[in-house]
């Protein structure tokens, strides 16, 4: 397939072919990864920027190293010692970053819709700068969905990692739905390959009109295979993979849970739960992770289990893809769009 999408800002609109594109390119970036020497001079002399408005190990680090994989120049911000504290926009912080010669920009920010506000700019500008949603918000969160997807589909078929390998698989999600935008995301992707989805979490962490949410018409998609629940049980019988989630509380403003020790022993994922599930069934879990609450530590640590390890590793080979797809973009016209058409 040749690439033709300049940004990549939600999993909404992707299609089939292109998450299968991400895939198999990410597959070949985990055999660059293999080897003793893990570099590839396929970005050597572009430039990407790293905007971090918010916190973030695993995401920002991620990138960071797979910029450098690709042999790219890196340019790495950090909100609290930039002109920010001093009145500057972050617009005007972009731009500037554009003025250092930055081709791609990787942007995080806790508000939703920063990354393509900063996006529509620069296309109104006529900047081809490509723009990729590193998490907004409680919008979406792309490049994890990405590498859980790879994560879940390579389990199944390490060699050839497909969208279609998980038709009627059953995938439960469960934890802090409302305010994850990695939910969200996944619920994009998931129901995309044919998947039947499944969320659980308490009525103040999963509000009915969530379903909602996935209702926006959308060629080729069962609207039957998302599922909400407020018990885990039904969610957990015969899942084939659980993912679950951190619980916010950093972004609850309101009382939402009574204790963290009573969610964990309604829908705390534990050895004694997992019985329900397919005998197989795997487990992963985004990060960070409150061992005790959403997870026990021993589910985390076991190998037989956990596929959270991997999800770290697959991140790297993901958004090396990513990097790579949106760095040699084919543009079909000019004009603005997620696809740069």
């Amino acid at each position: 397939m040749t690439w033709t999408r300049r940004h990549i800002l939600s999993l909404a609109d992707f299609t089939p072919t292109e998450y299968d594109t991400v895939l198999q390119t990410a597959a070949s970036f985990k055999e660059v990864l293999s080897r003793p020497v893990k570099k590839v001079p396929t970005l050597q002399g572009r430039v990407v920027a790293n905007l971090f408005f918010e916190s973030s190990t695993r995401t920002r680090s991620s990138f960071e190293l797979a910029a450098k994989r690709l042999s790219a120049d890196t340019l790495n911000f950090a909100a609290a010692t930039s002109s920010l504290t001093k009145g500057e926009t972050i617009l005007d912080t972009a731009k500037t970053y554009l003025a250092m010669g930055a081709d791609l920009m990787v942007i995080r920010h806790k508000q939703a819709g920063v990354p393509h506000a900063i996006a529509t700019a620069f296309d109104t500008m006529g900047v081809k700068v490509g723009i990729l949603n590193a998490g907004d918000g409680q919008h979406e969160h792309p490049s994890q969905a990405l590498l859980d997807l790879l994560t879940i589909c390579a389990t199944i078929d390490p060699i050839n990692p497909r969208l279609s390998l998980l038709k009627d698989k059953k995938i439960a999600i469960v934890g802090d739905i409302l305010h994850s935008r990695v939910a969200r995301s996944n619920i994009w992707s998931l129901t995309a390959s044919g998947a039947k989805v499944h969320l659980c979490a308490p009525p103040t962490l999963l509000p009915a009109e969530f379903a909602d949410y996935c209702q926006q018409p959308r060629d080729g998609i069962d609207k039957s295979h998302l599922c909400i629940h407020w018990q885990i049980e039904p969610a957990l019988q015969d899942a084939d993979f659980v993912m679950t989630l951190r619980l916010q509380q950093e972004r609850m403003t309101d009382h939402l849970l009574p204790s963290l020790r009573e969610y964990h022993q309604h829908y705390g994922i534990t050895r004694e739960r997992l019985k329900l599930c397919h005998p197989h069934v795997k487990i992963l879990h985004p990060g960070p992770t409150n061992r005790g609450v959403e997870i026990t530590s021993d589910l985390m640590d076991d190998p037989a289990l956990s596929l959270i390890s991997e999800q770290v590793n697959n991140g790297v080979a993901i958004r090396m893809a990513l990097l790579y797809l949106m760095g040699n973009t084919k543009e079909r016209g000019a004009g603005s769009g997620e696809r740069g058409e």
